[in-house]
């Protein structure tokens, strides 16, 4: 059974639609990059595998949850799938170390000495050991979207979603993010990830997929599809990328 199962999923709001029957697959372990222009149907899809966004018919299945708005099966899903988004979402009156330890308290009832241990090896994970009990208002912008990535990882999901996580930093700042995440890959982890990074897609993603017009135009092994887009969209939007 693949880790995640989309199909023909369509998805509008209200007369606008936004999703025209997709359908993906990804296997256990594979790191899936979704690339496109904005407005293509990237983050919709992103949100609807998490059960952010209903959708209206088609299939969605991830780690053996089928995905609708039931909310106890969404609470369950959620245990097993973890996102991150461009915005961190830190909550400021807690520590780096609780705001990782609060999820797996509150929906796993993973104890105090458990959660803690838990926090201080996924803040080894993405390199910020030292910063346990700072702040995140004392964090650079790059060093929050890495606490964001290790308080996912404190869940232990079976998938990570990635929704454009590095677009609001600078390129430093993007570069050592993009490092925890290639780490992740080699790790085994299944991701799918939304991102403008066009090296990082090429390189670290096993699988491309690029979206237009709310259906997945063109997907393929990665290096292949940028070496070579078939459709005359892809080869614009690879050639944009090059000069930009």
């Amino acid at each position: 059974m693949p880790a995640v199962l989309i199909e023909d999923v369509h998805k509008s709001y209200g007369k606008l639609e936004v999703l025209k029957g997709v359908s993906l697959s990804v296997e256990t372990g594979q790191v899936v990059a979704l690339i496109g222009r904005s407005g293509s149907g990237k983050s919709t899809m992103l949100r609807c595998i998490n059960g952010l966004e209903a959708f209206q018919s088609g299939r969605i299945e991830v780690a053996g949850h089928v995905v609708d708005q039931d909310p106890k099966r969404l609470r369950a899903l959620r245990k097993d799938v973890g996102i991150v988004f461009q915005s961190y979402n830190l909550f400021p009156h807690l520590t780096v170390g609780q705001n990782i330890m609060l999820s797996p308290r509150i929906t796993k009832n993973v104890p105090q000495a458990e959660a803690l241990a838990l926090a201080k090896d996924v803040l080894a994970q993405v390199g910020l050991s030292d910063k346990f009990d700072s702040y995140p208002d004392n964090l650079s912008g790059g060093q929050q979207q890495r606490v964001a990535i290790a308080r996912s990882l404190a869940m232990q999901p079976k998938v990570m979603l990635f929704d454009e996580v590095t677009s609001a930093l600078d390129p430093e700042l993007t570069g050592e993010v993009l490092l925890v995440m290639e780490k992740l890959a080699k790790g085994g982890m299944t991701m799918i990830l939304v991102t403008h990074e066009m090296n990082f897609a090429r390189n670290v993603a096993n699988t491309t997929v690029f979206m237009h017009q709310g259906k997945i135009w063109e997907q393929g092994p990665s290096r292949e599809l940028f070496a070579a887009p078939q459709t005359p969209e892809l080869q614009g939007f690879v050639k944009a990328g090059a000069q930009g």
